[in-house]
């Protein structure tokens, strides 16, 4: 199961006061027209812009502060299972249902956006959202074989790519690229002595979590030469609610680049 419930009420799809732990599905609620349903999210709920002046910040998405959230009163709680810890979800599941996802490709995404206008009572617009990403992707090319090697940073200190098991990765194929850290699960930490830099043709350093900036590229280039090294919007890689609307484009936009 790809979303499930923690301490589920007959109330669920009459949620009138909801609290997001999770940016990219903050941003999918307010699409989906509930920004005024919405009282708590965290600090790094940024879009849309001026939100965060609106609503409640209850911390980030691994510490929230738990006498701030039962002050809200919520009636449902998102979450999601890699963004927010199992600690957290332990100490809020009896202030509110709570309604976790689990994102590993563009299918669990799009399942997922029906899922949350299912339990909100929106559904006519999580379906015209869902479609929507669903029309723009299919406009793409998904390379099966692919030739050309991509290794995708997400952080610098340590050093972290994406490994395989998460859905930034299963993104590369849209772009003709092949995961060159495909081996390792999840987000390993790597060595500038990894003999698999030698078969790396590309290197994206993403602007989040890691704020990766133009300085970052010579240092990196430094390392591994003979690699194309690309500033990516990590947004467009990794949110994975209404903001993928525009990721197809993105995605086309960048393989033109590269």
């Amino acid at each position: 199961m790809k979303h499930f419930w923690i301490q589920p009420q007959k109330t669920q799809t009459k949620a009138q006061r909801i609290i997001s732990l999770v940016p990219s599905q903050t941003e999918l609620l307010v699409d989906l027209g509930l920004r005024n349903k919405i009282v708590g999210i965290t600090k790094f709920c940024v879009h849309p812009q001026n939100l965060k002046e609106e609503k409640t910040i209850i911390g980030g998405t691994k510490q929230v502060h738990i006498p701030k959230i039962e002050q809200l009163k919520p009636d449902l709680i998102l979450a999601n299972k890699e963004e927010n810890t199992k600690e957290i979800i332990e100490s809020l599941k009896d202030i509110a249902p709570i309604f976790i996802t689990d994102i590993y490709d563009l299918q669990d995404a799009i399942s997922m956006i029906y899922a949350v206008g299912q339990i909100t009572n929106t559904q006519n617009q999580a379906d015209k959202i869902a479609k929507t990403i669903e029309n723009a992707f299919t406009k793409l090319e998904f390379h099966k074989k692919t030739i050309k090697k991509v290794a995708y940073f997400i952080w610098k200190k340590p050093w972290m790519v994406v490994g395989n098991n998460n859905f930034i990765h299963t993104l590369f194929p849209y772009l003709g690229l092949e995961n060159a850290f495909h081996s390792y699960d999840r987000y390993p930490e790597v060595v500038w002595s990894n003999p698999l830099w030698k078969e790396v043709d590309y290197i994206f350093l993403s602007s989040e979590p890691y704020p990766f900036k133009e300085k970052h590229i010579a240092e990196v280039q430094e390392k591994v030469p003979h690699a194309k090294i690309f500033l990516v919007d990590g947004e467009y890689f990794s949110w994975y609610g209404s903001r993928l609307i525009g990721t197809a484009a993105y995605l086309q936009e960048l393989k033109q680049r590269i």
